[in-house]
């Protein structure tokens, strides 16, 4: 069932323009969610801003946001100066650039959203958008508020319509070549090579959404529901690992893993081929 729109506005292309509204794509609204409650009575406990040398609760109207800029020196914003560096439109994502879809590195990506038409007569600029970013391989950039942050974003062709995704700051993404100076860079042996290959072929298979499915939230439901039905809730235990190689876990040579892993040792066959 489609769910109500998260934010509504327009999609800008120099002078094209179409109402639209976007929706996240993903949801958590069927994780199992928990409250904290007193237990003794059972009911909810609230949070309270206190000060942290008072030990005084902070009312609304005196609470404000602060930057530190030294040991207890702290510069307050006020909300006028936090809305004098916003956008200065809020219901607008005009695409300015656009680059190659494949050169923006997953690591931006942040948050999803469906980009949807929100009027007949903008599903004719929508759809045009959409296909000649699809022919030319490339995704649009812009900004948008939500949420009350500015925020970069990228609009990305996706089946028949365009996925938004808000995007990490560059400040917000650490460097991945400080991780990898560790990494050897001694010759790859050619045999090992090929066998690691091997392993993934026989592995390989077609993508299925069962394949991330969560089996902590399935086991937090059986024991709600035991609870609720007043019976003492079932231990439940995660799958033995009942490999030899998990069993013995002494394997230090690789290839010998690796002769072991094509021989078809127990627990080392490739997840079955779904759908042929």
């Amino acid at each position: 069932m489609a769910v109500r729109p998260y934010w509504k506005g327009y999609l800008k292309l120099s002078l094209v323009t179409c109402p639209i509204t976007l929706t996240p794509a993903t949801t958590e609204g069927e994780k199992v969610k928990f409250h904290t409650l007193n237990r003794n009575t059972k009911d909810r406990i609230y949070t309270e801003y206190v000060d942290s040398v008072t030990g005084k609760t902070v009312d609304k109207t005196d609470q404000a946001k602060g930057y530190q800029r030294g040991d207890e020196d702290y510069v307050i914003l006020e909300e006028e100066d936090l809305e004098a560096v916003q956008l200065e439109s809020t219901k607008t994502i005009d695409i300015g650039e656009f680059v190659p879809a494949d050169s923006v590195e997953w690591t931006y990506f942040d948050s999803p959203y469906f980009v949807i038409p929100d009027a007949e007569i903008s599903e004719v600029a929508y759809s045009v958008i959409r296909q000649a970013m699809a022919n030319k391989g490339v995704v649009g950039l812009a900004r948008l508020v939500i949420r009350g942050r500015e925020r970069a974003v990228m609009l990305q062709p996706w089946d028949e319509g365009i996925v938004l995704w808000t995007l990490r700051f560059g400040d917000e993404v650490r460097d991945e070549e400080e991780y990898w100076e560790q990494v050897d860079e001694r010759p790859i042996d050619k045999k090992m090579l090929s066998m690691v290959g091997k392993l993934i072929q026989d592995r390989t298979t077609k993508w299925s959404e069962t394949m991330v499915e969560d089996p902590v939230h399935e086991r937090l439901l059986e024991i709600i529901k035991s609870k609720k039905a007043h019976k003492p809730a079932k231990q439940i235990k995660a799958e033995d690992d009942d490999t030899e190689d998990a069993k013995s876990n002494n394997i230090i040579d690789l290839m010998a893993a690796l002769k072991k892993s094509l021989a078809g040792k127990p627990g080392s066959s490739p997840r079955k081929k779904q759908g042929g």
